[in-house]
């Protein structure tokens, strides 16, 4: 449909699309939408096939098959202490650490479709082929004879360990009970009870917006990143929004300035500072953060500066 000889290339997509009158720097899925609200149909249909071609999931099956060892298992796909600053652990090879989530009903039929290479049926029962084997990349992963996979996640642990470091009563109280914290912070932002599925059920979305974007000092900018226009809300509303979350938080927003206290006196004493149960030092160019579990988060080649504000 292009002419080109690989449309997967941004170069030469960038070029093509520069030709048809729709110049854009980036094909990032935010600019492909824009990009196909104003173009014709013929070029809407390029832009939604190398959309699907594009999926980074579906190369996992790629990166599956050049890894297996010959017993049919991978190996080493976790790295302890792969994110430097962090310490995190990172994902290698296949990236078990951001597969798609699975929605489809008939997961089996699907799964059953592809290992039989049916591509006529796939065709016929499924719109988005690439989707579909996007949804499917789980149930390639199978767990020896006897054993099973668990797949597991932390609850809401930005907000715990923010409400717990922060000492924000309130907060916490809600995780003591099992309760819904978006529910309770959108109740606290607009003064009125939310209930998940239930009265103004449909401000708990900003609330999770709100509690998302903004629990570690994050603005508008912040609620922008987070997708909040794509849900529907009003430019005009995140900055109240923000306002209203830090008014609810008053003891996390006293926090962090407390952190930011602690890092400049670090880093101009070069002496450690205590805040509660953290620790901030300065060392051979590099600034700690020591962390209640001992372990610490490192900054290198910190430096103090004046800027607009």
């Amino acid at each position: 449909m292009t002419g080109l000889e690989n449309p997967n290339s941004p170069s030469q997509m960038k070029e093509w699309l520069l030709q048809q009158n729709l110049p854009t720097d980036t094909l990032n899925q935010k600019a492909m939408k824009v990009l196909m609200e104003k173009a014709s149909n013929n070029i809407r249909t390029v832009l939604a096939l190398r959309n699907q071609l594009a999926m980074a999931s579906v190369k996992k099956y790629e990166a599956m098959l050049n890894s297996a060892c010959s017993d049919g298992r991978i190996r080493g796909m976790f790295q302890f202490y792969g994110a430097i600053r962090t310490g995190r652990y990172s994902g290698r090879i296949v990236q078990l650490q951001n597969l798609p989530r699975n929605k489809m009903p008939d997961l089996k039929e699907a799964r059953s479709l592809v290992a039989d290479k049916n591509i006529q049926a796939l065709e016929m029962l499924y719109d988005d082929i690439p989707d579909t084997l996007s949804q499917l990349i789980r149930t390639a992963l199978i767990a020896p004879d006897g054993k099973d996979f668990i797949v597991a996640d932390f609850s809401a642990i930005e907000a715990r360990v923010l409400s717990w470091l922060a000492e924000e009563e309130w907060r916490q109280a809600v995780f003591k009970e099992n309760g819904d914290i978006y529910c309770e912070t959108a109740s606290r932002m607009f003064k009125v009870p939310v209930v998940k599925h239930g009265v103004n059920g449909d401000l708990r979305q900003k609330g999770k917006q709100a509690e998302l974007a903004c629990g570690y000092g994050g603005s508008v900018g912040a609620m922008k990143a987070m997708g909040a226009l794509d849900f529907g809300m009003k430019e005009e509303e995140l900055k109240p929004l923000v306002d209203s979350w830090r008014e609810a938080n008053p003891k996390i927003v006293k926090y962090w300035w407390a952190v930011d206290a602690a890092i400049k006196k670090a880093i101009r004493t070069k002496q450690p500072v205590f805040l509660k149960n953290l620790v901030f030092s300065y060392s051979s160019g590099i600034l700690f953060i020591q962390l209640p579990s001992g372990r610490s988060l490192a900054y290198p080649k910190p430096k103090i500066e004046s800027n607009e504000y």
